[in-house]
């Protein structure tokens, strides 16, 4: 009998206007400790904050930028669990996504 190999899910996965919006919203859902950290896991979620994401771009040998990367729209989080009330607006379904569950 073979091993089935299984694909960790994916997402789901927010875009946020701006990280401001962003930083709000999980303030609003209480992902945030009082001192504005970020709590990445409990016994209901996970967290990834994966902020702007970029994309491209091509360095010299010192490390000076020759060709900048593109920036994408948004500020973006991952979040298993539980959607907080009003995420829904902000789902996204990327074809390739920047960062998965591992």
């Amino acid at each position: 009998m073979e091993d089935e190999i299984l694909t960790p899910p994916i997402g789901p996965f927010f875009r946020f206007p701006s990280e401001e919006e962003g930083m709000a919203a999980l303030e609003a859902a209480g992902l945030l400790t009082e001192d504005g950290e970020f709590i990445t896991a409990s016994h209901n979620h996970g967290l990834d904050v994966v902020g702007t994401i970029t994309r491209g771009g091509e360095w010299n040998e010192e490390g000076n930028v020759v060709v900048p990367p593109t920036t994408l729209d948004g500020w973006h989080v991952n979040l298993k669990g539980e959607v907080p009330e009003g995420w829904e607006q902000y789902a996204v379904h990327p074809q390739n996504p920047a960062r998965t569950w591992a």
